[in-house]
């Protein structure tokens, strides 16, 4: 056992924020220096040379007896404090470590929902799903136009993707204007291929109102390759008796409540 160790190992990693920190900063696996932190185990000297490097001390004084280290790190000045990382990293990456399973819904789709800023139409979007470095980011291009002739109105969202519990969280902000958020939350298929999802959007309409609200939500796989320039050219705001949208989308995303329902919830239509 190496007890003495183990406590002044515990003493330099109560001047960071967590031992999460600690870890991320040596790029040290956290099962491992957990047995450090334990006293079952010593590192190699290798390792022992990066700790000690990396928490300003020499070798020797990290294996003192716990009281005399104690009093050696109290007296001696620091070079530096440490500089704590954002805390939403630490969130980011523990969400992160619990998310697995989303490669299967990597790419291209239409979403489907009524418009908040111009009621009874219907917005038809693009979303696009992609891994990078191990995390999966997505980007949402909305054209918003009320009818054929008038101004049409960009909107462009930047989210992560989360696989939590058989749920599908997104989560991303507006990245023209910056005035909001929007959360949605899908349901997964479990079938061997990705047709539709079905789920619920929150947000917040961008008419001057800029009312909180929820709609129902389809996404339409499209594939792991789109021609973007046609695709885009089909997101618009639609009438429902277009002719343009599916029968069972469209009553997917129907905003109506049954009788004894007390909650707004989606429909597992697909």
């Amino acid at each position: 056992m190496h007890q003495e160790f183990a406590k002044n190992l515990r003493l330099l990693c109560s001047y960071y924020r967590s031992v999460a920190e600690v870890c991320r900063r040596l790029d040290i696996n956290r099962p491992q220096f957990n047995r450090y932190l334990s006293g079952k185990y010593r590192p190699s000297a290798h390792s022992l040379r990066r700790l000690c490097d990396f928490f300003g001390v020499e070798e020797h004084e990290i294996l003192m007896p716990h009281s005399q280290f104690q009093l050696l790190i109290q007296v001696r000045p620091r070079p530096s404090e440490p500089v704590s990382e954002a805390p939403e990293l630490e969130h980011l990456a523990r969400l992160q470590s619990l998310s697995q399973g989303l490669d299967k819904y990597l790419g291209y789709y239409f979403e489907y929902h009524l418009s908040m800023a111009f009621p009874g139409k219907i917005l038809r979007n693009l979303v696009c799903l992609e891994k990078q470095g191990g995390k999966v980011y997505y980007q949402r291009t909305e054209r918003l136009q009320q009818a054929p002739g008038e101004k049409v109105y960009h909107s462009k969202y930047f989210g992560m993707a989360h696989l939590l519990a058989d749920r599908i969280f997104l989560m991303d902000y507006e990245s023209l204007t910056g005035n909001q958020l929007t959360q949605t939350i899908l349901i997964p298929t479990f079938k061997s291929r990705v047709g539709r999802l079905s789920g619920l959007r929150l947000g917040a309409s961008a008419s001057g109102e800029r009312i909180p609200s929820c709609t129902r939500v389809v996404f339409e796989y499209l594939g792991h390759q789109v021609d973007i320039r046609k695709t885009l050219k089909l997101c618009t705001t639609l009438d429902p008796d277009s002719g343009q949208i599916s029968p069972r989308i469209l009553e997917a995303i129907q905003n109506d409540m049954a009788p004894g329902e007390r909650h707004f919830r989606a429909r597992h239509s697909f």
